[in-house]
């Protein structure tokens, strides 16, 4: 058989996985770049791909890898205290570490050394994950609004208000500052974490933001250039 190749990988703000957020699409603002790998920086291989609004990211979660496996996992969606089965989530813990992810094609930038890069908003990939695929996402197949959510419906409007002082909010590029309070509002801890006092550091855009959760709203306490 065959080895799975990479045909591209994804230049995202997010060089740690804490932080990014839980689905694709959930923070439309945060924008990435993908870059192919050599064999595959053919044009060719992208004609037509601007008539779509949105792709679908076939990818690896290469942080998560494991020689082992759970039939039950705890979905943070849920606290992290209950248990379903792992093919009824979307958990990184997987017999075979394979992410999926719809993003917003933005355009596609023609580079000398890099060939065709394709900009997307919406994604929720590390910086750097190996993409195995991309594909066009297809409205008239793809899209279910009758569609259950399952457990996933829980909570699923639910977000923080967010206290970013001036002083700190300054220090982020003015093209972040929306994609970053979007981030936070969805709330970056562990679910199964409450403390009111425990300062929490994310790293984003070559900066690390620091800040503190007490009951519904999230305090950023810090700025500092990672």
């Amino acid at each position: 058989m065959e080895t799975i190749k990479v045909v591209a990988r994804i230049r995202s703000d997010f060089p740690q996985k804490f932080g990014i957020p839980r689905q694709s699409g959930v923070v439309p603002e945060t924008r990435a770049e993908i870059v192919f790998e050599k064999p595959y920086q053919n044009p060719d291989a992208l004609r037509g791909v601007e008539g779509f609004s949105h792709l679908w990211l076939i990818w690896e979660f290469s942080e998560s890898i494991r020689d082992t496996w759970s039939p039950t996992v705890r979905p943070p969606r849920l606290g992290g205290n209950r248990r379903v089965g792992v093919f009824a989530t979307r958990s990184p813990f997987r017999p075979n570490p394979i992410g999926l992810s719809s993003v917003k094609l933005i355009g596609v930038e023609f580079r000398e050394k890099e060939g065709p890069v394709l900009i997307v908003e919406g994604a929720d990939l590390l910086d750097m994950t190996p993409i195995y695929d991309i594909k066009p996402y297809l409205p008239y197949v793809d899209s279910h609004p009758e569609a259950k959510g399952g457990f996933a419906e829980e909570k699923k409007d639910y977000k923080l208000d967010v206290n970013f002082p001036e002083m700190y909010l300054e220090q982020i590029p003015a093209e972040k500052r929306a994609a970053l309070i979007q981030i936070l509002e969805q709330d970056p801890r562990p679910s199964y974490q409450k403390d009111p006092v425990r300062i929490y550091g994310m790293a984003y855009a070559g900066m690390e933001i620091h800040f503190r959760v007490d009951k519904e709203t999230l305090y950023v306490t810090e700025v500092e250039r990672s």
